[in-house]
């Protein structure tokens, strides 16, 4: 059977993600601060970009000003002395001055607060080389990482030579540095308190597990204590740092920019874009007139072929920009007009919200919503707040009432929790009965569930049996968590 080719037309239809198209997306779920980011990537870039020092129409403006009575000066005769007491540096000087890198200036971490410590303490030089691998070994809440077995492999230290410098880095700051568990660490700051051989310390030691299960009457029978004592006991060891490298970490805060925001005009709210900081981006006319010539003339044609190419990806990055905006604008606008409720009243009055109903609003797709509510932030007068904060589901309502948001019912269980008894908090189950008496239907799963996400601990690990806001104690029902 003998192979021959064939040409053949077929009409078919598929979607195809054109460039202006994958760029539109890619700068819609950019933040306000990768945004600036690549723009201004884009003006090194592209040489037909240009930023925009006046806004369309301010340029009229600028020449008409009066001239400048500073240009009358004659600096050179005012400045003709300087040079009496600004000696001139020799050219051949910047040969000899460090290098950038080594003159910038970094906050000191926990790693260099302790071998500042090591170096000035009394220590001989084989304790603080073992320290400064003890040291390389401790991880920024402050705990040894490392056995001693494993710190004594490394330079081929011996057992007793590794405790003698872990002790001389135990005894540095902060309190509790260099230990190896939650017991040596509390036990550390304890000692180093004053508090060695007290019943604080016996609890740490020995009893964290009970302490930790809140089994108060077990540890009391154990220490032979009061419950009035055994309260005083345990104030001392609250007061302690379980994780005390952390307040030596350089982790700097990220600050957030709002997107959009809402002000309130009288009875109305108006959503206005953050452009702050968004440079105005322009076509070069230089570019632009090059373009314009070169048809005709003696340019080359890759070079022609370039200038045309630069201002094809110039003119849809700019059309990409007041795309993105415009689409945040009308996304902003749907969420006050959907929670308008919640502007004008607060959490308790928060709407069920969800993505459909905001494209289904504004006539677009529910993945373009996805994508303007991702790391975009709407500053309101009730706080600044994530654009997703406003979507939330639903909970139905007894009596065929409105449904009402899930934040709204979370914000409930905080202020419940908050109110309640310390020495007889409620359980799960009686935070439903209290949700019914308010007209809302919800599970004790649920209940369970947004109480974890609010990082509330169960009715028992909050129970406070002793203490300035402790009222009452008793013996828990078997409603209650454990």
């Amino acid at each position: 059977m003998a192979l021959e080719q064939k040409l053949s037309a077929r009409l078919s239809q598929r979607l195809v993600m054109t460039p202006s198209l994958q760029q539109a997306i890619k700068l819609l779920q950019m933040s306000k601060l990768e945004l600036v980011e690549e723009v201004q990537q884009e003006l090194v870039e592209n040489p037909v970009l240009e930023e925009s020092e006046a806004a369309p129409g301010e340029a009229a403006e600028a020449e008409e000003k009066p001239a400048d009575p500073f240009d009358e000066i004659d600096f050179d005769s005012y400045f003709q002395d300087a040079e009496g007491y600004r000696p001139r540096a020799p050219l051949e000087i910047g040969t000899e001055l460090p290098t950038i890198e080594s003159t910038l200036a970094e906050p000191a971490d926990l790693a260099d607060h302790l071998l500042w410590q090591l170096q000035m303490s009394a220590a001989d030089e084989r304790t603080r080389e073992i320290g400064r691998s003890i040291i390389g070994n401790i991880n920024p809440q402050g705990y040894l990482a490392a056995s001693l077995e494993e710190i004594g492999q490394m330079g081929d230290f011996a057992p007793d030579e590794v405790e003698r410098a872990l002790a001389a880095i135990q005894a540095l700051d902060p309190a509790g540095v260099g230990a190896r568990d939650l017991a040596e660490c509390l036990t550390l700051q304890l000692r180093q308190l004053g508090e060695q051989g007290t019943p604080a310390e016996t609890i740490v030691r020995d009893h964290l597990d009970k302490l930790e299960g809140r089994r108060y009457k077990e540890l009391a029978e154990a220490l032979g204590l009061g419950m009035d004592d055994l309260g005083a006991e345990i104030e001392i060891i609250r007061a302690l740092d379980p994780r005390p490298g952390l307040r030596y970490s350089t982790e700097r805060s990220n600050y957030v920019v709002p997107d959009v925001y809402v002000v309130r005009l009288d009875d109305d709210y108006q959503v206005m874009l953050n452009e702050e900081g968004l440079p105005r981006l322009r076509i070069s006319p230089v570019y632009r007139r090059m373009v314009a010539r070169g048809a005709a003339g003696p340019t080359p044609d890759d070079a022609k072929e370039y200038v045309r190419n630069k201002l094809r990806a110039a003119f849809r990055l700019i059309k990409s920009l007041e795309e993105r905006q415009r689409t945040i604008y009308k996304v902003a606008t749907s969420i006050v007009k959907f929670q308008r409720a919640f502007l004008d009243h607060g959490i308790e009055r928060m709407r069920p919200l969800v993505l459909k109903d905001v494209a289904e609003d504004i006539g677009m797709h529910e993945s373009t919503v996805s994508r303007v509510v991702n790391n975009k932030y709407m500053h309101t007068h009730r706080g600044l707040f994530e654009m997703r904060f406003f979507f939330h589901s639903a909970i139905a309502s007894s009596g065929g009432g409105e449904s009402v948001s899930s934040l709204t019912v979370k914000d409930r269980i905080r202020r419940i929790v908050a109110g309640e008894d310390p020495g007889r908090p409620h359980s799960d189950a009686a935070i439903v009965k209290l949700l019914e008496e308010d007209g809302l239907q919800i599970a004790r799963r649920t209940v369970a569930k947004y109480r974890e996400e609010l990082k509330i601990g169960s009715s028992g690990q909050r129970r406070r049996p002793f203490g300035p806001d402790a009222r009452e104690t008793r013996t828990p029902d078997a409603t209650e968590e454990p």
